[in-house]
C-alpha cells in the first residue's frame, strides 16, 4: 500500500467535515487511510505548520480547516438545512463559495451588537455592512484565532 500524502489527509479532512459537519479526529482518519493515528497526527501538525489547518492549542484536534471552524463562532452560516461556522466574514462567505451554494451568514455588529445578515444567492452577495479587519492580512497568521 502507498502511504497517503499530507494532501491526501487534507482532502479526507474536508470530505469528512462536509459529510459529518465536524472535523475528523486522528483515529477516524487513521482507520480510513490504513495508517496509525500517530501518522495522522504528524500530518495534522505539518498541515498546521503550513497554515492549512489550525489545531486546538496543545492538541492534535482540528479547530479550523479554513474556511470551516469546528466550534461555534460569531459567524453562523446557514445553507441547505445545515449550519456551519466561520471565524470571520471572509471564512463565512468562503464556506458558501466552497460548497458552491446559496446561504445566509448571520453575525452581529461588534460595536453595537445589532444583528447583521448577509445573503448569497446565485453568486451575488446582498446585505448591509462594512467588513473591517483589525489586523493586516500579512499578519493574520500571527494569531489566526484573534484575526
Amino acid at each position: 500500500m502507498v502511504e497517503p500524502s499530507d494532501n491526501d489527509v487534507r482532502v479526507r479532512i474536508y470530505d469528512h467535515f462536509v459529510r459529518h459537519g465536524r472535523p475528523p479526529v486522528p483515529v477516524e482518519l487513521a482507520a480510513e487511510l490504513g495508517i496509525s493515528p500517530v501518522e495522522v497526527e504528524g500530518a495534522f501538525h505539518r498541515l498546521a505548520d503550513d497554515h492549512v489547518l489550525v489545531l486546538a492549542p496543545g492538541t492534535p484536534y482540528i479547530w479550523l480547516a479554513n474556511p470551516l471552524c469546528a466550534l461555534p463562532s460569531p459567524f453562523s452560516v446557514e445553507t441547505q438545512g445545515r449550519r456551519w461556522w466561520g471565524i470571520c466574514i471572509w471564512d463565512a462567505l468562503g464556506i458558501l463559495a466552497m460548497l458552491g451554494t446559496d446561504g445566509t451568514v448571520s453575525t452581529a455588529c461588534p460595536d453595537c451588537a445589532e444583528p447583521l445578515e448577509v445573503s448569497v444567492r446565485g453568486g451575488e452577495v446582498s446585505g448591509e455592512g462594512v467588513a473591517h479587519y483589525a489586523v493586516p492580512a500579512a499578519r493574520w497568521w500571527d494569531d489566526i484565532g484573534f484575526t
